[in-house]
């Protein structure tokens, strides 16, 4: 079957030009002659049978073709060149994997474990991207990302999603609040600040509720952006955090918070490692795919 791909010299000829709106600051980057862009840009838009560029004033405009072609190009190039170089570093072994993670999920639950992913798979290398829950799906492609762990956002076409770990979410607090018996009930919260979650405002509210706790208000308290930031604000006696407890593992054991009231609050969700179908067989996905499976499995 015929592609219609355009040669790769004209689609960066393309790239740069519309990221520098200047044939000459493209054919500097590109160390090329501006008549050579030119050509280049002349072939594309033949080929396309599309206009891509305007003239005013000796600046490129870009029409709304290219517009809307440009950040597709590009990232396809950025792909193009980090497949090439992970050929280049690893000589068709190995590999890189490219990960985005919520920074609490990956300190606290990630990071300890996976020192025993890399010295089993010691040419894979894992690189990580922030991820924040966000109003739209994440975008794999435009964000050039092979997978991510992330609060189950529910099934979408064409993503696979893999549960890991239970959101079992429990009321902590340090060890001086609960001198004084001012919570041996659950209505002690009302004297109590509630350390808030900005992305789970109900979560206060729903395990109140579960609790039959209709006096206390689960709306009020700070609110942090962070699961990190509402652990160490309960370790440092600011109020109580309702916290999954996976994360709070290593202050528990130690003593820096205690957990008031063991009923947890389950919402049903939990973090799953999620990535696009199409990628499922690629060697360093599948290897990591399984591994982290069976760590969950083991909890």
């Amino acid at each position: 079957m015929r592609r219609h791909t355009p040669p790769t010299a004209a689609l960066q000829a393309f790239e740069a030009c519309a990221r520098h709106l200047s044939v000459s600051r493209a054919a500097e980057e590109l160390h090329l002659t501006q008549s050579a862009v030119s050509r280049q840009l002349a072939g594309l838009e033949a080929l396309l049978g599309v206009r891509l560029f305007l003239r005013v004033r000796q600046r490129l405009v870009l029409t709304g073709a290219a517009a809307s072609y440009a950040p597709q190009v590009r990232a396809a190039l950025a792909r193009i060149e980090s497949a090439t170089l992970e050929v280049l570093a690893h000589q068709g072994a190995g590999g890189t994997l490219t990960l985005a993670v919520q920074p609490t999920f990956g300190t606290r639950w990630l990071m300890p474990r996976l020192p025993r992913f890399l010295a089993a798979h010691r040419r894979i290398v894992v690189s990580f991207r922030n991820y924040t829950t966000r109003p739209t799906p994440l975008d794999f492609a435009a964000e050039d990302v092979d997978a991510a762990i992330m609060l189950d956002a529910g099934a979408r076409p064409g993503i696979a999603s893999h549960r890991l770990v239970a959101d079992l979410r429990v009321p902590v607090c340090a060890p001086s609040l609960m001198d004084g018996g001012g919570m041996a009930t659950v209505a002690g919260l009302a004297r109590q600040t509630l350390l808030q979650h900005s992305t789970r405002p109900r979560a206060w509210s729903d395990w109140l509720a579960m609790m039959g706790a209709t006096d206390v208000d689960g709306f009020r308290g700070p609110r942090f952006h962070h699961h990190a930031m509402v652990a160490e604000a309960a370790a440092q006696g600011m109020g109580v955090g309702l916290m999954p407890r996976f994360m709070v593992a290593e202050e528990l054991a130690s003593g820096r918070l205690v957990v008031p009231f063991e009923r947890s609050l389950d919402a049903g969700e939990g973090y799953v490692l999620a990535y696009p179908e199409a990628s499922a067989d690629l060697p360093a996905l599948r290897l990591f795919r399984d591994w982290q499976l069976a760590e969950a499995a083991s909890v």
